[in-house]
C-alpha cells in the first residue's frame, strides 16, 4: 500500500502519523485531512479515543482494551486510501474583531517603532493577511498561526507580563496569536478581541479549529463593547466564510 505519511507506536496507546519533518502547509493540510476522515469514521472505528493534530503529526490515542496497534494502523491505513483533496482543502475563514491599541494593545508603539513604521501600517499589514491554525495548544483554545508578514516581527518582551487579559493579540518573533484565558506571557501585545477563545460553559468551549484560518478585523471602541456585550447576551454570530466565498 502507498502512503504519504510515516507511522510509528506512542507508547502502548498510541500512533504518530507524521507528514514531515518540516512546517509547512501542505504537510499540515496531509495531516488535517487524515484528521477529517478520521472524525468522519470515528463511530465505525472501534478502540479511538483522541486524534491530535500538531504541526506535522497527527497522535492518535485507542484503548488497546478495544484494539491493537496493528489492526488500528491498517484501519487509519485504509482511511487514508479514502482521503480527497476536499478532506484536505482549508476553507474556512474565522473573522476576528480587534481593537488595537492603547490599553488593549499597550506595545503596539514600540512595534511601530521597531520596525520603522507607523501605528496604522502595523495595523494594515496585520489585518491584510489570512493565518492558518496549524494547532491548538499552551493554553486551552490557543491558536498556532502561520502567516505573518516578517515586516512586523517583533522580538518578545525581556519580562514576560504576570498577567495578560484573555482575548490580547500579541506578536511574538514572527508570530502572532490570541490568549484564550487570563495568563502569564511575553508577547508584544497590539490589541484584544472581544471574543472568547475559551469558554468552559460553552459547547464546544474552545471557539477555533486546527485547520481553519483567521482573519483580524480592526474595530473601534464602540463597536469593541457593543459586541462584548452581544455575546454576553448570547446574541453574537461569529463570521465565518470559505474559500468559494459564502457564510
Amino acid at each position: 500500500m502507498t502512503t504519504i505519511f510515516q507511522y510509528a507506536p506512542y507508547g502502548d496507546n498510541g500512533i504518530v502519523v507524521e507528514a514531515g519533518k518540516e512546517i509547512s502547509v501542505e504537510a499540515h493540510n496531509k495531516i488535517k485531512g487524515l484528521l477529517n476522515v478520521i472524525e468522519e469514521n470515528k463511530e465505525l472505528i472501534e478502540g479511538i479515543e483522541e486524534a491530535i493534530p500538531t504541526y506535522t503529526t497527527l497522535l492518535v490515542f485507542y484503548d488497546p482494551l478495544i484494539t491493537s496497534y496493528k489492526e488500528l494502523l491498517n484501519n487509519i491505513m485504509k482511511l487514508e486510501e479514502e482521503m480527497t483533496a476536499t478532506d484536505m482543502a482549508q476553507l474556512e475563514t474565522v473573522y476576528i474583531p480587534v481593537l488595537y491599541g492603547d490599553d488593549m494593545g499597550p506595545d503596539l508603539e514600540k512595534v511601530a517603532k521597531l520596525n520603522n513604521m507607523s501605528v496604522d501600517e502595523v495595523i494594515s499589514i496585520h489585518t491584510s493577511g489570512e493565518y492558518l491554525i496549524y494547532m491548538l495548544g499552551f493554553t486551552p483554545g490557543f491558536p498556532y498561526l502561520g502567516g505573518m508578514s516578517e515586516k512586523i516581527a517583533t522580538p518578545r518582551l525581556e519580562v514576560p507580563r504576570e498577567k495578560i487579559t484573555a482575548g490580547s493579540v500579541g506578536i511574538a518573533g514572527n508570530q502572532t496569536g490570541i490568549y484564550p484565558i487570563d495568563s502569564p506571557g511575553g508577547w508584544q501585545l497590539i490589541g484584544r478581541t472581544p471574543l472568547k477563545l475559551f469558554d468552559p460553559l460553552r459547547k464546544p468551549a474552545v471557539l477555533l479549529k486546527a485547520g481553519q484560518y483567521i482573519k483580524f478585523e480592526a474595530i473601534d471602541e464602540k463597536e469593541y463593547y457593543r459586541i462584548k456585550e452581544a455575546i454576553e447576551e448570547n446574541n453574537y454570530s461569529l463570521k465565518i466564510t470559505n474559500k468559494r466565498g459564502s457564510e
